[in-house]
């Protein structure tokens, strides 16, 4: 069996609660990414996740001849569970793409990502949580103010970033009294801001960088990524932040971004891919984030640096499908 006939499962999440332009966008993405797939050469069964039973949607599929390809964002109904699919999977003996499952619940948790980076000596902006509203020693801005345990820029909008400290103190009061955690103040970096894609184990591979280009942003509160702007195509900033491929940078700036970005993506552990959110200010790249399990759809920013880089999109897939197939027993030596 060559590697490109290898048997994939292709895992995702419907969720039957999605509204109906949300649930006809998410088929449209699987059947974009099955077919481009195939085009490979791979087997492929399109396997939906529609609630709870992963273990018995899996049960009759022998993981010694399948690879898992995991676009799981979730268990449908059960928020924060991207953790938990990788755990069912690894406890099924399954050979799945992506980072284990430790990696992806530390990336939910953002103070310990923060400590990994500054143990690593690895830039970040200067931070700090807070379990009240009440902030006497915070004296740095503007400050950007974020759900210490959420995701994809869940919780932040422009109001998230504040001048001084009486806002500060009423933004972290919105967050502990709308978001099930602490708040994270971080100094905000007015710089440009990178979404950048990483793959590989043991030799890593920085794609293309992709910059969040904000000229058309006039105020300070709008040059950011919120939930909506990554989300809702009817949003102002959705419709106003630029995507720049490959980024504008000089060699020494690409070096710089890339020597950072490998080290952010070894010391958090991740394996196979993930991108990194990343800002730069006078010389220095500063980590804002770190995602092990990213979109990989074909409208995102890694499928757009694959495609720089030279891949397809089916390629880049099968590139994902190719380092887990490294570690499985049968296939490893295709």
């Amino acid at each position: 069996m060559s590697e490109k006939e290898l048997p994939i499962i292709l895992l995702h999440n419907i969720d039957l609660t999605w509204d109906a332009p949300d649930l006809k966008n998410a088929v449209k993405e699987v059947n974009i990414l099955e077919r481009e797939v195939l085009k490979q050469g791979h087997t492929v069964k399109n396997t939906p996740l529609f609630d709870g039973n992963l273990r018995l949607l899996l049960s009759e599929i022998d993981p010694e001849k399948h690879i898992v390809l995991n676009w799981c964002e979730g268990i449908p109904g059960k928020p924060r569970s991207e953790a938990a699919v990788v755990k069912a999977l690894a406890s099924m003996n399954f050979i799945y793409t992506g980072s284990e499952a430790d990696v992806i619940e530390k990336s939910w948790d953002k103070p310990k990502i923060k400590k990994i980076l500054e143990e690593n000596k690895i830039s970040t902006p200067r931070w700090k949580i807070y379990d009240k509203d009440f902030c006497p020693e915070w004296n740095t801005f503007p400050a950007i103010v974020k759900p210490a345990l959420e995701h994809c820029s869940y919780g932040v909008t422009g109001e998230s970033v504040v001048m001084e400290r009486a806002q500060l103190e009423k933004r972290v009061r919105f967050v502990l009294e709308n978001f099930n955690g602490p708040a994270l103040v971080e100094e905000f970096i007015d710089g440009r801001e990178f979404h950048v894609s990483v793959w590989g184990n043991g030799k890593i591979e920085m794609l293309p960088p992709v910059e969040m280009d904000f000229t058309k942003c006039a105020s300070f509160r709008e040059r950011l990524c919120t939930y909506d702007s990554k989300f809702d195509p009817e949003s102002n900033l959705y419709n106003k932040i630029e995507l720049v491929v490959p980024a504008a940078l000089t060699e020494e700036e690409n070096k710089e971004l890339e020597t950072v970005a490998k080290q952010a993506y070894r010391a958090s552990g991740c394996r196979d891919y993930a991108r990194l959110d990343i800002r730069s200010l006078n010389g220095t790249f500063f980590v804002l984030d770190i995602n092990p399990n990213p979109d990989i759809s074909y409208e995102t920013s890694m499928a757009y640096a694959a495609e720089k880089a030279g891949y397809s999109y089916g390629a880049m897939i099968s590139r994902l499908i190719h380092f887990a197939c490294l570690r499985h027993p049968r296939f490893s030596k295709c």
